[in-house]
């Protein structure tokens, strides 16, 4: 009733004042909805926030706590929401259109990388040009994205601190950090690093205070958080942006140094372990974790994380995820996988001494809910060495070597060339789900022709 009064006043002035005034009251008012916008409770809905009470931080979206429950990939969301899954993380923004609003579909929220270059990979942290593309794509994407309601924070950046010597970099991840502040002030910013030494996170607290939550990368070394972050004087809230199986950089070796993967059951058990010692019940800065991966990739081998296999068959993962985030069994689990056995002895690497050699091999495995189980078997080419990721060719399937190749029980040819392979099985049951194993093996010497 006063603002109808203030305006019925101004509109009896003389002409040459109501224009004035009008817009100078437009301003204030406008000012007062700006700041009772951002009070406590009145947030709009796809505000994330972080609150501190004492040494804890909790993290808030739509004005509620919210602990993520996320995968790193942008598939299957409908299956994710229903394992009690409520956010993905994304590396860039390349199709953030389409994720986004797939995720507002499925109640799911976005963790949207904003790509920046890494030194690894050759980029100048001393090239302004260079530098100056880089901050107004991503000043652009912000600008795109930050209205869009499935968005809950940006992370800028992803391992740029792996092999990075020029601290330029940090500046510059700092100046990012804070032009999205002053762009978007509703969502959070972090950014992701490999969880290494403390090295990295005490000069990201040093000289990136813009950046408000840290993410870290970590595997078989999850156990380490806490401590790291202690050394490097990292006392702001946390984030796991990836976990999951022992990484295959972290694994046992073979003589031949290439990695033994784990079966699918191991890392079910790993992964079980670590996210409910160090994830589940958190700790007081820690805002949640990203599974790696939800989907397929060839990383390590094509089986090391993926959470389906390349058909879109579940490994026990998925039923894992939803046990975790929900408590809830799911209704039938994926084919237990006890071990593989090469002729007649569980091993994980063998050096076969001849190229043409004959060799049988099982998997030994059982289901909990009784289902029938059908197999699969299949020779691939392997890396030289484990460190030779970077620079492998894309894997060859090798066929015309295995009997029996939809059996429990295989007899299979080695082959004649000379080199590192695996052998993979594959056992399905009849709820499109995966229990895999495979065995590195190496035929020594010089190529057969």
């Amino acid at each position: 009733m006063q603002l109808v009064a203030i305006v019925t006043h101004i509109l009896r002035l003389p002409q040459r004042y109501t224009a004035l005034l009008l817009s100078l009251l437009a301003l204030l008012a406008s000012c007062t909805e700006s700041t009772t916008s951002h009070q406590a409770g009145t947030l709009p809905d796809s505000v994330t926030g972080i609150v501190q009470k004492g040494n804890t931080f909790t993290l808030t979206h739509q004005g509620q706590p919210y602990f993520i429950r996320g995968v790193c990939g942008q598939s299957r969301l409908a299956r994710l929401h229903e394992c009690g899954g409520n956010s993905i993380r994304i590396w860039d923004d390349s199709d953030a259109d389409f994720i986004l609003d797939q995720a507002q579909q499925n109640q799911l929220t976005v963790f949207l990388g904003l790509w920046i270059e890494r030194e690894a990979d050759g980029f100048d942290y001393y090239d302004e040009a260079k530098i100056t593309r880089q901050f107004e794509r991503i000043r652009k994407a912000v600008l795109k994205y930050r209205s869009h309601p499935a968005l809950l924070m940006w992370c800028v950046g992803n391992e740029w601190t792996l092999d990075a010597t020029n601290i330029r970099v940090f500046d510059e991840v700092n100046r990012i950090a804070a032009m999205i502040h002053e762009l978007d002030p509703n969502h959070p910013v972090t950014t992701a690093v490999m969880q290494t030494t403390a090295r990295p996170i005490w000069l990201i607290r040093d000289r990136c205070p813009a950046i408000d939550v840290l993410s870290l990368n970590v595997y078989a070394a999850l156990h380490e958080t806490g401590q790291l972050l202690q050394e490097g004087g990292w006392t702001k809230p946390y984030i796991i942006s990836e976990y999951g199986p022992k990484g295959h950089w972290e694994s046992d070796l073979t003589p031949w140094r290439t990695s033994i993967e784990p079966t699918s059951q191991e890392k079910y058990r790993f992964v079980r372990q670590n996210y409910e010692a160090y994830i589940a019940s958190p700790p007081p800065n820690c805002l949640g974790a990203y599974l790696f991966l939800w989907g397929n990739k060839e990383e390590g081998t094509h089986t090391w994380y993926g959470c389906f296999d390349e058909q879109g068959h579940e490994t026990p993962l998925v039923g894992l995820l939803q046990e975790l985030w929900t408590k809830q069994l799911p209704v039938n689990k994926a084919p237990t996988i006890d071990g593989l056995l090469v002729d007649g002895r569980k091993t994980t690497g063998v050096s076969f001494p001849g190229t043409n050699s004959i060799h049988q091999a099982r998997i030994l495995v059982h289901d909990v809910d009784g289902d029938s189980l059908t197999y699969a078997w299949d020779i691939r080419t392997d890396l030289s060495n484990v460190y030779d990721l970077d620079k492998r060719s894309p894997p060859i399937r090798i066929s015309g070597l295995i009997v029996g190749e939809h059996s429990a029980d295989i007899r299979f040819t080695v082959p004649r060339r000379a080199g590192n392979y695996r052998l993979f099985a594959n056992v399905y049951d009849t709820h499109n789900h995966v229990g895999t194993a495979n065995l590195s093996f190496r035929v020594p010497g010089r190529e057969v022709p």
